[in-house]
């Protein structure tokens, strides 16, 4: 697979597109030496460059972004509190060894679930992932197929979790565009828990421990997300930067050191920053036309956008974008606020660059036996002028 795959991979992030389309005179991305990377513009989920993206590779401790993505959004919902005591069992409990990372909660002591969580995010704790695991599911392995069964929900297609913290493992594995759609999740469903991602140090049990995302210490538009790194992995990253308006998404992996990871991540990120820019095509809500409508109290709908239409796109090409209203023809009534009726079409040099589903901006109920009758008629003659 070319090392440029620029705004070309199609793929579905949950409430979220990826479309595919042509770029004009770009210069390539850097090259870099990994097994795998892409990146991804937050707001309008399209590819900028990537190299075997879905590879299904050892994603390390990258995998304990879905531990606390799950542990986050059972916070959100309420079926666990932040204050909320977790034991850590001796199945849990980390020894210590050079060969892995640890919160290093005491053997039966126990912390609370948001020091786990920074535990798990900043110092990439495989005793705190381990913990909070069993404390959601009753085992890992129990934790691991929730993780599967959110990993599709998601749409992450080239992964398969059996552990929460990434530890190797046969059947263990992931791509650095699932890893992409998990960051955008994270940092869209997650607002409230997104600013730990960019904590620098936490200390717990009287030990310090440092964020090793190396970039969160020279690059302050990095704020996230997570590092990991095995012998089989190699040293990964997947980082978040949001440069004025614009947030990009990058993931390395299977780079061959820890300032590799970095720099190569550092590179791709200036690249996509200094050739790329987002634009609005359409606002949400603006009535975009009106349509004929049978059988209705009114004989007209409104047209418009259910959400903003924006893309990403080479700098200096937003004039040459053309959009065109697709509405599905004989529209009849009851109508219901919302409800789709066509689609919104974005072409660059006579390319599709996006689709956005087009909806009725108001409701049009149906009109009386009488009228209705009327139009059937009208429709009949139709046929023969």
């Amino acid at each position: 697979m070319s090392s440029l795959r620029a705004l070309a991979v199609a793929a579905v992030f949950t409430g979220f597109t990826i479309n595919a389309h042509a770029v004009t005179a770009l210069p390539l991305p850097p090259t870099l030496d990994n097994k795998a990377y892409v990146l991804v513009d937050y707001d309008t989920g399209q590819v900028l460059a990537g190299s075997n993206e879905n590879a299904e590779l050892p994603p390390a401790s990258m995998t304990k972004m879905l531990t606390s993505f799950i542990i986050e959004k059972r916070l959100m919902s309420g079926q666990l509190k932040e204050t909320d005591m977790v034991r850590m069992n001796e199945s849990a409990w980390c020894r210590g060894s050079s060969s892995e990372s640890c919160m290093y909660v005491p053997l039966n002591g126990s912390a609370s679930v948001i020091d786990m969580l920074r535990g798990i995010i900043i110092q990439s704790g495989n005793d705190a992932s381990k913990a909070m695991a069993e404390h959601i599911a009753g085992n890992e392995g129990a934790f691991a197929e929730m993780m599967n069964q959110e990993a599709k929900h998601l749409g992450m297609n080239h992964s398969h979790f059996m552990n929460a913290t990434g530890m190797p493992m046969d059947g263990h594995y992931s791509s650095a565009l699932d890893m992409a759609i998990l960051a955008r999740n994270i940092i869209k469903d997650s607002a409230k828990y997104y600013p730990i991602y960019s904590e620098k140090e936490f200390t717990y049990n009287g030990i310090k421990q440092g964020n090793r995302n190396a970039l969160l210490y020279t690059d302050p538009s990095v704020d996230g997300l997570k590092t990991g790194h095995t012998d089989a992995a190699g040293y990964c990253l997947v980082a978040s930067s949001k440069r004025g308006p614009m947030r990009l998404i990058a993931v390395v992996m299977g780079t061959p050191s820890m300032d590799e990871r970095a720099s190569q991540t550092r590179a791709i990120l200036n690249w996509g920053f200094s050739n790329f820019e987002n634009t609005t095509l359409r606002p949400a809500g603006q009535s975009l036309a009106t349509t004929p409508v049978w059988f209705g109290q009114t004989d007209k709908v409104s047209v418009g956008l259910a959400e903003n239409m924006a893309v990403t796109l080479p700098r200096g090409q937003a004039a040459n974008i053309k959009t065109q209203l697709v509405i599905n023809p004989d529209l009849k009534a009851p109508i219901q606020k919302g409800q789709v009726i066509g689609k919104v079409v974005a072409n660059l040099d006579g390319k599709m660059l996006t689709e956005k589903p087009l909806v009725a901006l108001e409701a049009v109920e149906e009109s009386g036996f009488f009228a209705r009758m009327i139009d059937h008629i009208k429709i009949f003659f139709s046929k023969f002028f």
